[in-house]
C-alpha cells in the first residue's frame, strides 16, 4: 500500500481495518509508544488524531445522552397504554401487539433505571 493510498482511509474504512492493518499504519503516522500492545479502539484514535478527524462518541454514549428519567418513561408508559386501550376498541390487533411490546421495553427500562 502506498502512502497517497493509505491517506485516502476515510474513518468508516479505518474503522473496518484488522488490528494488523492499524498498527501498520500507526507506526507508519504516528510517534506513539506502544502500538503493539494497543487495542482497536486506541489505534484508531492514535491515526484519528493524528489525521485530524473528530472523534465520534461511541453508540452507548450517544444513547445515554437521550435516556429518559424514570417519570418520564412512566409518563410515557401512560401515554402508549391509553394509544393501545384506543387500538383496541377498533380492533387493530398488529397495533395492540406493537404498543404491547413498547410498554413491556419502557417499563423494563424504568426497573433498569431504578436499580441503577
Amino acid at each position: 500500500m502506498t502512502e497517497a493510498e493509505e491517506k485516502k482511509h476515510t474513518k468508516h474504512e479505518l474503522e473496518r481495518m484488522t488490528v494488523k492493518e492499524l498498527r501498520m499504519i500507526a507506526a507508519e503516522e504516528t510517534e506513539a509508544v506502544g502500538i503493539h500492545a494497543m487495542k482497536k479502539d486506541e489505534l484508531l484514535s492514535a491515526i484519528k488524531e493524528k489525521r485530524g478527524i473528530p472523534e465520534e462518541k461511541a453508540p452507548k454514549e450517544k444513547a445515554k445522552e437521550t435516556e429518559l428519567t424514570v417519570t418520564e418513561l412512566k409518563a410515557k408508559v401512560k401515554e402508549l397504554k391509553t394509544e393501545k386501550e384506543e387500538f383496541r376498541r377498533t380492533r387493530d390487533r398488529k397495533m395492540v401487539e406493537v404498543l404491547r411490546r413498547r410498554i413491556n421495553r419502557a417499563k423494563k427500562r424504568t426497573r433498569k433505571l431504578a436499580r441503577a
